[in-house]
């Protein structure tokens, strides 16, 4: 069985980085058919995924994001191109999240 690994560190704080991980899930159930849960806590939330052949859960903290998946033998083969496509969107949704901050930064 394939395992997939992913830290992103960010500054978006709890409340953004619960919306960021919300899209995301909401992208992963529309693009791989995913059944996607969230479990809210006081200082993170887990977002647990699953499909057939694949399980994992995205940690989701005030500065970082842990995701892990366990790919079944058939997922396994593609365990790269996964886990790079996990981080082309999850790594998108943080840059258009991290963009208003910014302008706000360089208008004062």
């Amino acid at each position: 069985m394939a395992e997939i690994k992913i830290h992103r560190e960010h500054s978006l704080g709890l409340a953004k980085a619960r919306k960021v991980a919300w899209q995301w899930a909401e992208e992963v159930e529309k693009k791989f058919d995913m059944e996607c849960g969230v479990l809210e806590g006081e200082s993170s939330d887990t977002v647990e995924f699953s499909r057939s052949g694949v399980n994992g859960q995205l940690i989701v903290a005030a500065d970082h994001f842990d995701l892990q998946a366990k790919l079944g033998f058939l997922l396994g083969a593609f365990a790269k191109t996964i886990e790079n496509e996990i981080l082309k969107e999850l790594d998108a949704l943080l840059a258009k999240s991290a963009k208003p901050a910014a302008k706000k930064a360089a208008k004062k």
